[in-house]
């Protein structure tokens, strides 16, 4: 019987031991090690995009709006090509509800018209960034890449004293005209001929025709549109002959992306296209897709 107390003393020290050897929440042992120095609660998922979807692009423009961007459109006697002006051609996309787009090509009397318009939804796949800031350093980066002129302010020449020449009325061996003129006319001089552009030639020089208000026309960031806009405006050269004026107008909304581009080129030889007139047409379309996007 001693031999049997002994066996039950001996049982019960060792429990005890492993009991104080082993802690739980009630005894100040450790805790699970993701809820160390912290609340113990998961961060809140940033917020999502208030866009799911985008629209059909091709019939996103009125068709009035279209006949203004693509003035050939009234020009076609068949009713059925019109139609099918009127819808364009959407471009090849792989996950309508992330990417659509649509564009236009029509001819005209006097230019070809070339309209694209592109939605873009947003998303982002870290937790910690919103859709809408995903959205907003995309769009900055597309801005930036855009290389938006700083807005220049184009010189007025003061008037001449009584009884001497305007400094533009001689060249540098004599007066405009003459063998070494570089007048604003002069084939010499840099500001001529049909290349001139938005805010400048291809050679930085401002272009005549905007000069009255050079600032209003240049490539520019617009506060005016959507949460965030700019435009863009280019006059290029195909070969000799053609020159065609592109101006583009991006804009985002939320997590949307709205990008057109609407170019013109002229089928006479020479003629520049009017900078204020696609500007505007291309505004008036941006602020359009913007409300409808807002409904």
């Amino acid at each position: 019987m001693q031999r049997k107390a002994y066996v039950t003393g001996v049982a019960a020290l060792l429990a005890a031991l492993l009991a104080g050897c082993t802690g739980g929440p009630d005894d100040g042992g450790s805790t699970d090690d993701a809820n160390q120095g912290g609340s113990g609660t998961a961060p809140a998922a940033a917020e999502p995009g208030r866009y799911r979807t985008l629209p059909e692009p091709c019939g996103a423009v009125r068709q009035d709006t279209l006949g203004s961007l693509l003035p050939g459109i009234q020009q076609i006697a068949d009713a059925e090509q019109r139609e099918q002006a009127h819808q364009g051609r959407a471009t090849l996309t792989y996950d309508n509800d992330r990417k659509v787009g649509c564009r236009w090509k029509v001819e005209s009397t006097v230019a070809t018209d070339y309209l694209f318009v592109d939605f873009e939804r947003v998303v982002s796949y870290d937790s910690a960034v919103s859709d809408d800031d995903q959205a907003q350093q995309l769009f900055a980066a597309r801005r930036t890449a855009a290389d938006l002129p700083e807005p220049t302010v184009t010189e007025t020449q003061p008037p001449s004293p009584a009884g001497t020449a305007s400094p533009s009325a001689t060249g540098p061996t004599g007066p405009t005209g003459s063998t070494g003129s570089t007048g604003p006319d002069s084939p010499n001089s840099p500001q001529g001929g049909p290349s001139a552009t938005l805010g400048g030639t291809a050679s930085g020089t401002p272009d005549p025709a905007s000069s009255a208000t050079p600032i209003a026309l240049q490539p520019r960031v617009l506060d005016d549109l959507a949460d965030e806009a700019f435009l863009d405006d280019e006059l290029s050269s195909s070969g000799s002959t053609a020159t065609q004026r592109t101006v583009t107008v991006a804009f985002r909304t939320s997590n949307v992306i709205v990008t057109i581009v609407y170019e013109e080129q002229p089928a006479t030889v020479g003629v520049v296209p009017d900078s204020k007139e696609l500007q505007d047409r291309a505004r008036k379309l941006a602020a359009e897709l913007a409300d409808s996007l807002g409904e």
